[in-house]
């Protein structure tokens, strides 16, 4: 098939824009050809539990899914009883991103709180943490996180730990939406289970897709006690693979190795480049009128421009807004921008923000 797109185009709208990391593709390549038991029963699959417990001990459970929501969906309906309410940041991914399926799919209420930064404090918690026993309220049953959030921050170790020990004190389960997972450790030069297993998460949604893979996330039970069901609530919610060996030999070439940091670690580093190039603008007063509306703590940037700006520079690079009414735009890097496309993007914002 002939490519019906320029294959040297990169923006910074999102790491799902990327293709595919070719040791991943290569995975799929060599799993492919034969038979293999169909809905996991396949070696690929076995092998990947294997994978999961060299990161994060033995006895986690893993229920490979086709997407992030369809993780974040059946990994809260395992903790939950139907009258459970999950507490979340206000900007969380299953809040504002996931048209309504933890509510009108799963079944759930969320009661979302606001917060500076996209992270929950114990006092922040605190907020909805009430009303056990009353009939009338939604019982908050368990409290979701982002690692990194989706303001590109991250939790550190003893962050997650306060939030858990909160939570399991209040008879709360916690559960993480690791999207970016990979860079969140990347970040924090942590292993993965470092700030999950061993700080107290009980279900993980740990994040492939944006870090080079085709398609694929998975459900992690961390704690097998804080969860029920998986294996009949992802058939029901449509998330069962009948190829699940594809899913499960990408997730293999991500993690059995170290491609994954290696992957995530280069999106991060992309990102502090581009910041630390326009905040040095900033200062030598080279530009005018851009300001950052959060630290870059990962392989996102979140800035502010005057108006118009973000328009001119659309016609060259891809970005989306992040706040329209304040000119704040997010740019984000993956794991094949490179240094001539933060260069080349560097140039255009200085451009359309020269100073006189």
């Amino acid at each position: 098939m002939t490519p019906l797109h320029d294959l040297h185009s990169r923006g910074f709208a999102s790491d799902n824009y990327s293709g595919i990391h070719p040791e991943i593709l290569d995975a799929i390549v060599e799993a492919n050809g034969a038979h293999q038991i169909a809905y996991g029963e396949d070696v690929y699959t076995a092998r990947l539990h294997e994978v999961f417990a060299s990161h994060f001990g033995e006895g986690v459970e893993a229920f490979p899914v086709f997407n992030g929501t369809g993780a974040n969906v059946i990994g809260l309906q395992s903790m939950l009883p139907r009258w459970g309410a999950v507490i979340c940041a206000s900007t969380a991914h299953i809040n504002t991103d996931e048209a309504g399926a933890p509510e009108r799919v799963a079944g759930l209420k969320l009661l979302p709180v606001s917060t500076p930064n996209g992270k929950l404090t114990p006092e922040l918690i605190d907020q909805e943490a009430w009303g056990w026993g009353d009939e009338h309220r939604a019982q908050p049953l368990a409290v979701s996180i982002t690692q990194t959030t989706e303001l590109g921050t991250a939790y550190t170790v003893d962050e997650v730990r306060a939030i858990a020990d909160h939570a399991h004190e209040r008879g709360m389960k916690l559960h993480m939406d690791g999207a970016r997972i990979s860079n969140a450790a990347a970040t924090l030069g942590v292993p993965l289970r470092a700030f999950t297993r061993d700080a107290g998460v009980d279900v993980l949604s740990f994040g492939g897709t944006k870090n080079g893979l085709m398609l694929g996330e998975c459900v992690l039970v961390l704690n097998p006690e804080a969860s029920t069901g998986l294996t009949y609530l992802r058939k029901l919610n449509m998330q069962l693979a009948s190829k699940m060996r594809f899913v499960s030999a990408q997730f293999i070439a991500l993690l059995e190795g170290d491609l994954w940091l290696q992957n995530a670690g280069h999106a991060n580093a992309m990102a502090a480049k581009l910041r630390a190039a326009l905040e040095q603008g900033v200062t030598d007063a080279s530009i005018t009128g851009l300001s950052f509306s959060q630290p870059t703590e990962s392989n996102a940037v979140f800035a502010i421009l005057p108006p118009g700006v973000a328009d001119r520079l659309r016609e060259s690079f891809r970005f989306y807004d992040w706040n329209p009414a304040t000119g704040e735009v997010r740019w984000m890097c993956g794991f094949d921008t490179t240094e001539d496309d933060i260069d080349a993007f560097i140039a255009a914002v200085k451009q359309e923000l020269a100073a006189g």
